[in-house]
């Protein structure tokens, strides 16, 4: 089963899982910043094991952003 999507996201972010919603915003955070945005990309390609469109990293706006997009790489998250 694929890892859960706000697992990873507080893994990246280094924040509680309780923290991480689909509502939650890139830049809406301190923790969510574009370094953390880099580390968190690498997070999901590593755990879903593809390779993300540099088009798809700029429109990943948010977790729920995150999860449509990762449909388009066949990643239920």
């Amino acid at each position: 089963m694929a890892e859960d999507l706000h697992e990873i996201v507080a893994r990246a972010l280094m924040l509680d899982r309780s923290a991480i919603t689909d509502d939650l915003k890139y830049n809406s955070i301190p923790e969510w910043d574009s370094v953390a945005h880099m580390a968190l990309i690498a997070e999901l390609e590593a755990a879903y094991d593809v390779m993300l469109d540099t088009d798809d990293i700029v429109a990943m706006s948010s977790v729920g952003t995150i999860r449509e997009i990762l449909k388009k790489y066949d990643v239920e998250a």
